[in-house]
């Protein structure tokens, strides 16, 4: 295999980031720069594949059932996070090349992490170590668990030194903690809101941070901050915001939408947006699909936006519009959805039982 190399200075990688996310700057001066960003972005091919091994090595050796994944961040991803944080450098960017895995219980990650601990003290020249974020033990506010790591990728081989200093992301989650992010991508996708940034709806916002808190009790780990320490509180609180939102028959009615608008599709080539209503009227909660086309966005979303004056007077029903992309995003980030999404709602019920 042919692994692509760095081919510009981090100057022009740097204003090639800048001028991509400039509003002002022409469409073909944003796009001449999509060469620069292409290729700054593939030449994180090598170093992310030679941590993905790493990490698979280790993983399985503690977990044979650990699941591995790797991923170049997405272009979309890349602008969203320059314009989030206006003094990042695009070549400063720490996870432009990721890997993740996802061990069966959270004592599995810790001896993930005693093993990358004792590697670095063994040979802590062979990679730099940038640094950690702990999550489990300092939870973030959204819910968010896991274990981050940043190395810097180090070679003496002379075919390999072209990487040099390219920087990977190492992620170590449990299965508890993977589900619990595959069910924020859902709602994130289905929604419109960007709650990985601990943007949008409040009420589902605070959902994900009780049911991180949840699963942390469960786990025998430090809780989420600004949720409930006492268990009864917690679960008082977290049954009344599941009523709120009707999070099990909404994430089964998006769940279930995942799997046929793909086959609508199939069936209606050009279809690219869809506005779905998910009527609550129902017991079993029924969903009407709309398609449109790509070169049809301003008919979607004036559609979208007199379905939702019409849902003010229906309580539960919703309305969302989203797109192929969103879809397919989801479905690529997370192979195991539907398994994911029934274990997170498994997860759901048992908190609601037990807290």
């Amino acid at each position: 295999m042919t692994w692509v190399a760095p081919q510009y200075t981090r100057e022009q990688v740097n204003l090639a980031g800048k001028t991509r996310i400039d509003q002002g700057a022409s469409t073909e001066s944003r796009d001449a720069v999509l060469g620069v960003i292409n290729n700054w972005r593939s030449s994180h091919s090598f170093p992310l594949n030679s941590f993905q091994i790493m990490l698979r090595n280790r993983a399985r050796a503690v977990d044979p059932s650990a699941v591995i994944a790797q991923r170049l961040k997405r272009l979309s991803s890349i602008e969203a996070k320059l314009r989030r944080f206006e003094q990042m450098k695009f070549s400063q960017m720490q996870d432009i090349g990721g890997c993740r895995a996802v061990l069966r219980d959270v004592r599995k990650v810790d001896e993930v992490v005693q093993a990358y601990k004792e590697s670095r003290a063994r040979n802590p020249r062979r990679h730099e170590f940038l640094h950690e974020d702990d999550y489990i033990s300092h939870p973030k506010e959204d819910g968010y668990r896991s274990i981050h790591y940043i190395y810097r990728y180090h070679s003496k081989a002379r075919k390999h030194r072209a990487y040099n200093g390219l920087k990977v992301e190492i992620q170590i989650r449990s299965q508890l903690q993977h589900i619990w992010a595959t069910a924020v991508e859902t709602v994130g996708t289905f929604t419109g809101q960007a709650l990985k940034a601990d943007l949008g709806e409040q009420q589902w916002l605070r959902f994900f941070a009780l049911m991180g808190s949840a699963i942390a009790v469960r786990e025998q780990r430090p809780i989420v901050p600004n949720t409930p320490s006492n268990k009864k509180e917690l679960g008082h609180e977290l049954r009344k915001v599941h009523g709120c939102l009707k999070v099990e028959k909404t994430l089964e009615a998006w769940r279930t939408a995942l799997n046929y608008l793909p086959q609508l599709r199939a069936k209606r080539a050009e279809a690219y947006f869809f506005l779905l209503f998910l009527d609550a009227a129902e017991e079993n909660w029924t969903i009407t699909v709309r398609d449109f086309k790509l070169t049809e966005l301003l008919q979607a979303q004036e559609a979208y936006a007199a379905r939702e004056k019409e849902i003010e007077q229906q309580p539960g029903a919703q309305a969302v519009l989203v797109s192929v992309e969103k879809i397919s995003t989801l479905r690529r980030a997370y192979p195991n959805y539907f398994l994911d999404t029934r274990k997170f709602l498994d997860e759901v019920r048992r908190a609601l039982r037990e807290l």
